[in-house]
């Protein structure tokens, strides 16, 4: 029986995915990092497998994911990392006075994938939840900017007051996502592949909820009209294949970008190995890990680029 950890199983798609792991593969336990208690036993009530374990967790502060990882008890074949967000500005911080978004989305996920590597078993599976913003060719309707990529400790300070500010460091930092994968599989051991997962267009998430009650009014209004255009993907069809991304066969090399269950070259400008190697030491640098805390096989690999 392997253990899949996952964050982000509360609400939307997300959550839609941690029911359907546990419907359709009730032998796996579902191991969830969540910030308030009671997770589990929701899970677990709604599904009628009690498969499933929880850890209080918040990803928004560096020193909480440490006391999360040390209580996982036990090997992991599988890592599902949904949890994200996209603030209103780029004002707020986290406990370690990083910008939210770029904390949350990205760093968070660096300093756990080092602190679970030593758990991950071969053959093991690690998915991170991106998104197609992430290319600035993609056509949000004006909905986000398209990322704009600097030196990563500047991502990590507080900026602007503004919208349009929070929502250019959500599309970022789902840039960041794509480079810290492909920088994470040059290090992974053979057998255990990382993956970027972008779900597409999903209306009714919560992902806009730190915004203003007429903004999130609007989102919810103009994201009901758009489910119905065939960019949009319900919840429940994006959680269905979120988790089967997780369980099916191998999706592709590791290092590929998914995209709706397809394996997809994800943007021109997210193949840049020294942005990515940036990347990775900034993040060392603002965790505070080591940059030898990997084990590696000495390989480099290259990320999938199939079409």
């Amino acid at each position: 029986m392997g253990t899949t950890l996952m964050t982000g199983a509360s609400r939307g798609l997300g959550r839609e995915a941690a029911e359907h792991l546990l419907r359709h593969h009730p032998d796996r336990h579902l191991l969830v990092f969540n910030r308030r208690p009671g997770l589990a036993a929701e899970l677990a009530d709604r599904t009628g497998n009690r498969n499933v374990s929880e850890v209080v967790c918040d990803l928004a502060s560096f020193a909480d994911i440490r006391r999360a990882v040390s209580e996982v008890d036990g090997p992991l074949d599988g890592f599902l990392g949904n949890a994200g967000l996209q603030m209103a500005s780029t004002r707020k911080v986290t406990a370690d006075g990083v910008e939210m978004t770029f904390g949350v989305n990205v760093l968070a996920y660096h300093l756990l994938l080092n602190l679970l590597m030593p758990r991950f078993t071969n053959p093991a599976r690690i998915i991170v939840v991106g998104s197609d913003v992430h290319d600035s060719s993609h056509n949000s309707m004006g909905l986000i900017p398209a990322p704009r990529w600097d030196d990563p400790r500047k991502l990590a300070e507080p900026g602007e007051d503004t919208g349009v500010a929070g929502r250019r460091a959500y599309a970022t930092s789902k840039l960041g996502v794509v480079y810290l994968v492909h920088a994470l599989q040059r290090r992974l051991p053979e057998g255990v592949d990382v993956y970027s997962y972008n779900p597409g267009f999903v209306p009714g998430t919560g992902l806009a909820r730190d915004a203003d009650r007429f903004s999130r009014a609007v989102f919810r209004v103009v994201g009901s009209a758009l489910l119905a255009l065939p960019f949009a993907t319900s919840p429940a069809k994006a959680g269905r294949l979120l988790a089967e991304a997780m369980t099916g066969p191998r999706p592709g090399d590791g290092g590929s970008y998914i995209s709706r269950g397809k394996v997809i070259p994800s943007s021109p400008e997210s193949y840049d190995e020294r942005r990515e190697e940036e990347l990775w030491a900034a993040a060392d640098d603002l965790c505070g890990i080591s940059s030898d805390s990997i084990p590696s096989d000495g390989i480099t690999r290259t990320p999938h680029r199939s079409a």
